[in-house]
């Protein structure tokens, strides 16, 4: 926050806000190590804990953060505490990192000497912390939607809380986001070798933590910077070398996460592997794979299509789009074979991009507003739907948090 210029009240709310935050996800994590049969029920908690204490699980971790973490506070506690402080404690930095980025990007649309900057911050930060709580849009119980037979697997929430390695890690990812997005203004002309450094850290710290965002950003990075270097018929080589280099170290660890995963000493054997299927995997959770988009996306959906001119001059929003793409190709197309083909486990970079695109669409649309660059009729339409999206959002978390089963 120093290098921030934003008012003593809003330093506080920031500490404020990310305290009450943290309180709330630990009682949730502790309810979900210790939890009862299904209730407080997260996705694969007991093989975490499994594996912090060095059992077989059945599984394969390759991924270490987020457990190794976990075994060191468990030495001062019990390991089913050691992992729900693990993970309260890396899925806070989710919101420290991105209320500061926001706040960064965004509260210099409205000049320090307005007698209004500092509401301006605070609503800055009120509504970071509502992107934490959006969800997939889904209906009361009893209106049928086509195909659709669970309101969540299948169609994914932008905030799965029941998945703590997912969590560990998308604090990393978002500042790897940030930072690349930041990159992509300037890597053509010039060098900034701490920003260089600094991405390439947070790139392998999110692999270390689950290397879901890496396979979608390097996907989407590749296609980004052929594309630019064709453009400028091969003269920006050594520009695209240069940033390259910075994931070298990433492409490293995810060639041993590989092996680990499925490699013939893994859990899945010679049965394992990585099959191509288009929607073969998806379909095990819904027959209706467009609409489980649409109930996904409606939100950063609208705003593409309302802003697509965008495109041209905003990094952010192009990068968030493209690892959505990534994100959303490689689901549709891959699956892994064996037992693990119901784990549906390439959703998670879809996952990634459907949180990614609406940080991107709401920054989109908070400059919109501030700014006035769209009819005041657009405006409130984008905000709505951006509403209906927080409130299936609260209500589904609500849910979790009062020991719901997230397979629904």
């Amino acid at each position: 926050m120093k290098n921030l210029k934003v008012s003593k009240t809003t330093k506080a709310a920031y500490f404020l806000l990310l305290a009450a935050y943290t309180v709330l996800l630990f009682v949730l994590f502790r309810n979900q190590a210790y939890h009862l049969e299904y209730q407080y029920y997260g996705s694969d908690v007991d093989a975490y804990i499994l594996e912090m204490l060095g059992i077989d699980s059945g599984f394969d971790f390759p991924y270490p953060v987020y457990f190794m973490l976990g075994k060191f506070l468990a030495l001062f506690s019990t390991v089913h505490m050691g992992a729900a402080l693990s993970a309260t404690i890396l899925n806070s930095v989710s919101p420290a990192v991105l209320s500061y980025f926001m706040l960064k990007e965004l509260a210099p649309l409205v000049p320090e000497k307005n007698k209004n900057r500092a509401a301006y911050e605070g609503f800055l930060l009120l509504v970071t912390y509502s992107i934490f709580f959006v969800s997939m849009l889904y209906p009361p119980k009893n209106i049928y939607l086509p195909g659709m037979t669970l309101r969540n697997l299948g169609v994914f929430s932008a905030n799965p809380y029941y998945n703590q390695t997912y969590l560990a890690a998308r604090g990393f990812a978002i500042v790897a986001f940030f930072l690349f997005a930041h990159i992509l203004t300037y890597y053509e002309d010039h060098v900034d070798k701490k920003e260089y450094i600094a991405f390439s850290v947070f790139l392998i710290l999110a692999t270390l933590t689950k290397p879901s965002f890496t396979f979608v950003l390097v996907s989407a990075a590749a296609v980004h910077m052929i594309v630019k270097l064709i453009m400028s018929k091969g003269k920006k080589f050594r520009e695209f070398l240069y940033l390259l280099a910075t994931a070298v170290p990433t492409f490293i660890t995810l060639i041993i996460q590989f092996g680990g995963v499925f490699g013939s000493s893994s859990h899945a054997g010679e049965g394992g592997g990585i099959g191509f299927g288009i929607g073969k995997a998806w379909s095990v959770y819904t027959g209706n794979i467009v609409l489980a988009v649409m109930l996904a996306n409606a939100f950063p959906g609208v705003v593409m299509l309302l802003n697509l001119k965008r495109f041209k001059d905003n990094k952010i929003f192009l990068l968030a789009w493209e690892v959505m793409m990534a994100g959303f190709l490689e689901f549709l197309c891959l699956y892994e074979k064996g037992d693990r083909f119901v784990h549906c486990n390439f959703a998670w970079g879809y996952i990634y991009g459907i949180f990614f695109v609406f940080v991107a669409g709401l920054m989109l649309l908070i400059e919109n507003t501030v700014k006035k660059k769209q009819p005041v009729w657009m405006l409130a339409f984008e905000w709505a739907v951006y509403v209906w999206h927080l409130g299936c959002g609260i209500a589904f978390f609500a849910m979790l948090y009062m020991g719901g089963y997230f397979y629904v």
